[in-house]
């Protein structure tokens, strides 16, 4: 596996710091289910057959939703292997080959659509303009980058890292048509004003 190798300051965010993060219990992106924003698009998919990535997925809530949910084509993926252990754990009849432990950047899959959960925020903010190429790459075009990303401002303090939609905007437009990118309505309660509902689709 290629660890992905991303700095902060003097942070290294890779697969050793968010490993050390789960040991020491610093999860506090960790909602403890699915957030609430996702039931509603979930409910809207109509083709339970759609290749589905969601990077960065922690402890994996929605991919464990939409697989009990008739999703077989649910893959998660976390530079970490503890939190797929736990994943593991709690949905065992999922198939091993779509758990996924391995640096983002690396993958050479594609998919129709790709979940947005607490992702793109941990990643170093210089990484952005890679992350949307690398979106664009695993998506196939007409395919959708669908979820949340935190609104407020962006700093050196972190992870998580803030962004703005004027900056998402600017990221997203030359290779993505953005369909939707409105407050959240419906986030936890620490997060309520803080969180953007997105819909991207890949041009």
């Amino acid at each position: 596996m290629k660890e992905e190798m991303q700095s902060s300051g003097d942070k290294k965010l890779d697969a050793d710091f968010w490993t050390n993060r789960w040991k020491e219990g610093q999860t506090g992106w960790d909602v403890g289910e699915v957030s609430a924003p996702f039931i509603p698009f979930f409910e809207s998919l109509k083709d339970k057959s759609i290749h589905i990535l969601i990077p960065g997925c922690g402890n994996g809530y929605e991919g464990e939703y939409l697989w009990r949910n008739g999703f077989n084509n649910v893959h998660i993926l976390d530079i970490s292997e503890l939190p797929l252990q736990n994943f593991r754990a709690r949905v065992p009849d999922f198939p091993k080959e779509q758990l996924i432990c391995m640096d983002f950047f690396a993958l050479n899959k594609r998919f129709d659509l790709v979940l947005e959960q607490t992702f793109f925020c941990a990643l170093d903010p210089e990484l952005r303009n890679a992350y949307v190429e690398k979106m664009h790459d695993i998506i196939y075009p007409g395919g959708m980058l669908v979820g949340l990303m935190f609104n407020f401002a962006l700093t050196d303090e972190g992870p998580p890292f803030g962004g703005s939609v004027d900056e998402y905007n600017e990221l997203f437009s030359a290779k993505f048509e953005i369909i939707q990118m409105n407050e959240a309505l419906n986030s936890i309660k620490p997060r309520l004003g803080r969180e953007l509902w997105v819909e991207i689709k890949r041009i």
